[in-house]
């Protein structure tokens, strides 16, 4: 008996391996010159998906200007990943990083907070159909790489952190009607922070920062005092990886919080969390001379289990499907190799259960791609295969 329960446990796993091999294999992420955001080749940064105008549909707002001033607009889905009305965020044209969807004002429709290299940050407020108008500067003009909106001091509002490649990364505290009177600093004067994450790592209750950094500075995670006061430090990888974005997620599945690191010159990493504030192990994927720049986490097949999607930079962007299996992800290819991927989001653009991809392309058309089955044979064998 003891061997026949056995064997059932291993055909069991060896089954449920295979499946979910399959259900990776199945997934391709399709585009066609029709589906993309506007017709022009900006310099894009970043790109977020948001109901913005309240219809029930996402929509997707896209900040350009890398270095040099331009327009953001956002696009808007009529429906099926349709993006057939386009509008100008703001008047201004702006070196804009990042364009980040909140509900800022606490008003129930999502506000967009605008970090800009060099020049002034905006708040853009929802009247709650997509149309918005713009707010008060916020905070001290900076070398800003992204924008991360969170309820850092947890008091019920959403604040806005800004990483600043070279300069002191800042905190933006909300007064709760979409004011920025407040700010904290955080890493150190001389961090080349690109990307932050937030998470209770130590599971103490209180939001802590982990820092992408480039420029030979390695990784970090902050730990928060409950005070925003980021004293204690645990690093993690090497300077030489030059990680340009991060991402939390449970990746192998034990209820503890990951770090998924996207990296350039080197393999990508996933570190690992022991769940007390420690890091249980690392281990890389992708390609030894990658070149990520962006990355999304999400159940990309529905298995249950979170994958990985990396924006790359004169690579071929990736989905790294997760089997379950430590250390083993299968990568199926997306986009053109000559891009450079800035930005990118997930989200479920045509309502088919599955998420799609948008992406941010620096001087290039930006574009979204929709999951779909991959093609096993010609319809005529899919239909004797039914039979």
């Amino acid at each position: 008996m003891p061997h026949a329960s056995l064997r059932l446990i291993l055909c069991l796993s060896l089954f449920i391996s295979v499946t979910t091999d399959l259900q990776s294999e199945e997934r391709r992420f399709v585009s066609n010159p029709r589906m993309t955001l506007g017709t022009g080749a900006n310099l894009s940064a970043a790109v977020r998906i948001a109901d913005l105008n309240g219809d029930g549909q996402p929509d997707v707002v896209v900040a350009n200007g890398r270095h040099w001033p331009q327009q953001n607009y956002i696009f808007f889905n009529q429906g099926r990943a349709k993006f057939n009305l386009q509008r100008p965020l703001g008047n201004d044209l702006s070196t804009s990083y990042a364009t980040e969807p909140a509900d800022l004002d606490g008003d129930g429709d999502l506000d967009i907070a605008v970090g800009n290299d060099m020049a002034p940050h905006q708040i853009f407020f929802n009247n709650g159909t997509g149309v918005f108008t713009a707010g008060a500067p916020f905070g001290d003009i900076s070398s800003v790489r992204s924008l991360t909106v969170t309820d850092i001091d947890q008091d019920g509002d959403i604040d806005i952190l800004s990483t600043c490649r070279g300069r002191t990364n800042q905190i933006f505290l909300n007064d709760g009607a979409g004011n920025f009177p407040t700010e904290r600093t955080f890493g150190t004067r001389t961090d080349s922070t690109i990307d932050v994450g937030v998470v209770d790592w130590n599971r103490d209750g209180h939001l802590d920062l982990v820092l992408a950094n480039r420029d030979d500075q390695t990784n970090a995670i902050l730990i928060n005092d409950g005070k925003l006061n980021f004293a204690k430090t645990i690093p993690f990888g090497t300077p030489e990886e030059q990680t340009r974005s991060i991402a939390i997620a449970d990746i192998n599945g034990d209820q503890h919080p990951d770090i998924v690191a996207g990296n350039v010159g080197q393999a990508n990493r996933v570190i690992l969390g022991d769940g007390e504030g420690g890091i249980l192990r690392e281990f890389p994927f992708g390609r030894e001379d990658g070149r990520t720049y962006t990355l999304a986490v999400g159940d990309m097949n529905n298995d249950g289990l979170i994958d990985i999607v990396a924006g790359n930079v004169g690579q071929p962007n990736t989905v790294s499907f997760n089997n379950g299996t430590e250390a083993s992800l299968v990568d199926v290819n997306f986009g053109e190799a000559d891009h450079a991927t800035y930005g990118l989001d997930i989200g479920d653009l045509d309502n088919d259960g599955f998420l799609d991809i948008t992406v941010a392309n620096s001087n290039a058309q930006n574009a979204f791609f929709l999951n779909r089955p991959s093609n096993r044979g010609t319809r005529a064998d899919r239909k004797k295969n039914k039979r």
